[in-house]
């Protein structure tokens, strides 16, 4: 009896052992992971799966043990995973996910390769980009020096959503408050108060696509204003006709110059109401005729208050050239290296015809930080041309960039945009290297310039402007909904410094077709397909096709009467299709 207890008891125990060793990893021999290897993009995710082999090679089978491993990535910035084997792409490059947990004799594990790019152009699975959310969409921290993450999630024309954080260019309004890795959306606190976070994304359409976030301080030493200038100094109005007024700050500890016009610590007052209002933006109403005072007082957290005046002349006439509006385009351009330049263009909207003009030659332009990043005003190079509105970087942060377009009357219309080069430090050892912008260095010596082409006018049916590659191959660049293809507003292509015309000029030659033509901006020497110089008086006719040349380079005399000839400049050009 006792022998057939002893036979009872064994028997059970044989039958445990195999079914808890089923179920428990440490019997393991071996791992598989699927699938081995696969290619994401940015955004995209993956779930891996985790086959565990049990036995001791003589009774094998197999179990599910993905939830059972521990899984990790070999370089988190190109893609994570987490506790169950989801893995999210994070950035281009290649990294390893491995599985692993203790086997039967000893630690197993094995591995899968993630490949990731980033999605070029703006393109991607679903569709193109129509849409940025930033998100969160407000933080806040507590002190200087802390920081927080925001991500870029795009939504394409199918409704699919993607992590663009990686792919989007991040700024902030204020650097004075914090400021943002240019790729990678973390803020970092730098003084007291509210700054706006944006992420711009070039859309494969050729348009420019941004999301807004709001990034709060509440602690630390806030920058008090010493001075403050408003921009215009002096203004007329007619009877109810408008004027923007802007207000720049100089900070006490730096000297640098920012943009308060719609901060809420200045406080907007006409000395007499009955004669011109100013609303809490700077925006001045004409009432009736006569001559008032607008003021514009800075009240800093220290208790102390700057103030500037202008003076505001109302008229009973109306203006003789009514110039309803001025914008400037881009509204913003964000460069990568120290040196590189940006074209802005000023466009005027008058209520008569033409009732869209090119002024970028004729207004005043503007920089809040003429020592960093200096804007040009009326400079004329060798072909006769003015090379106004062009920004460069001499150094790293944001300025805000101010068109001032004078009427015959003395009447005031202003813009604004901004211009960036915004520090990132390389980073050779990173997985993938990383090359960094805008320090100490990052001027390259083989020059590049970026040629951007936008329709100034009207027309949004039949417009079209083409032009060829450095090396001639036809319609690289095409703009306009005239393109057989898709064919975006707005249209860049990038070339080399010394890029030349078929007849030898310096520059690129465009072509503009369909629609009524109205023509170039000023920056585009009108030209005949080969390039060569148009001495007029026709430079242009409606019906087309209509030429010119795009220099990418200048020359100018400076202060000194020296002769500078700037290459590789980023070059906006207009064309007016009515």
């Amino acid at each position: 009896m006792r022998n057939r207890k002893v036979w009872g008891a064994m028997l059970l125990i044989g039958l445990v052992v195999p079914l808890t060793s089923c179920s428990n990893p440490s019997g393991l021999d071996s791992i598989q992971v699927s699938p081995t290897s696969q290619a994401l993009t940015v955004g995209q995710t993956l779930q891996f799966s985790a086959t565990g082999t049990y036995g001791n090679a003589s009774h094998s089978h197999t179990q599910d043990v993905t939830s059972l491993v521990t899984w990790v990535s070999s370089s988190p910035a190109v893609a994570t995973v987490s506790s169950s084997g989801l893995a999210t792409a994070v950035g281009s490059g290649t990294t390893t996910i491995t599985a692993s947990a203790q086997g039967f004799a000893g630690p197993v594990s094995a591995s899968a390769t993630i490949s990731v790019a980033t999605v070029g152009g703006g393109g991607t699975v679903g569709g193109a980009i129509v849409s940025i959310s930033v998100i969160p969409g407000a933080q806040s921290v507590s002190a200087v020096g802390d920081t927080a993450q925001f991500l870029a999630i795009g939504t394409t024309s199918s409704g699919a959503t993607q992590n663009l954080t990686t792919a989007v260019a991040w700024s902030t309004s204020s650097a004075q408050i914090a400021t943002i890795g240019a790729t990678t959306g973390l803020a970092t606190a730098v003084g007291q108060g509210t700054t706006t976070v944006t992420a711009l994304f070039n859309s494969s359409t050729g348009t420019t696509i941004t999301g807004t976030a709001s990034f709060s301080v509440s602690t630390g030493s806030t920058q008090q204003v010493t001075a403050l200038s408003l921009i215009p100094s002096s203004e007329t109005l007619a009877e109810a006709q408008t004027g923007q007024l802007i207000a720049l700050g100089t900070s006490g500890s730096t000297g640098e110059l920012q943009d308060v016009t719609q901060s809420t610590d200045l406080t907007w007052s006409s000395s007499i109401p009955s004669i011109a209002t100013v609303s809490a933006s700077g925006l001045v109403t004409g009432v009736s005729p006569g001559s008032t005072t607008v003021t514009a007082l800075w009240a800093n957290t220290d208790g102390s208050v700057v103030t500037a005046n202008v003076g505001i002349t109302v008229s009973s006439n109306p203006p003789p050239e009514p110039l309803l509006s001025l914008t400037i385009i881009p509204g913003s351009i964000t460069v990568g290296s120290l040196q590189d330049t940006g074209q802005f263009l000023a466009i005027g909207t008058f209520s008569s015809a033409p009732y869209v003009r090119d002024l970028t030659n004729t207004v005043q332009w503007l920089s809040s930080a003429p020592n960093t990043f200096p804007v040009s005003s009326n400079n004329s190079n060798a072909q006769g041309q003015e090379n106004a509105g062009v920004a460069s970087a001499w150094g790293n942060g944001s300025a805000t960039i101010i068109a001032e377009a004078t009427a015959t009357d003395g009447s005031v219309q202003t813009a604004t945009a901004t211009f960036a080069c915004p520090l990132t430090l390389p980073n050779p050892n990173g997985n993938p290297p990383t090359p960094g912008s805008c320090f100490e260095g990052s001027q390259g010596t083989e020059l590049l310039a970026t040629l951007t082409v936008y329709n100034e006018g009207l027309n949004t049916t039949n417009w079209l402007v083409t032009a060829p590659s450095a090396t001639g191959t036809a319609n690289v660049l095409h703009c306009g909904p005239g393109w057989t293809g898709s064919g975006g507003s707005v249209c860049t292509a990038t070339y080399p410094a010394g890029t030349t015309t078929p007849s030898g000029n310096p520059g690129v030659v465009l072509t503009a077709q369909g629609g009524a033509f109205g023509g170039w901006s000023y920056n585009c020497i009108p030209s005949d397909v080969n390039g060569n110089y148009l001495t007029g008086p026709t430079f242009w006719t409606a019906a087309g096709p209509n030429y010119c040349v795009a220099p990418l380079s200048f020359t100018y005399i400076d202060s000194a009467g020296n002769t500078v000839t700037v290459e590789g400049v980023d070059d906006t050009i207009g064309a007016i299709f009515n």
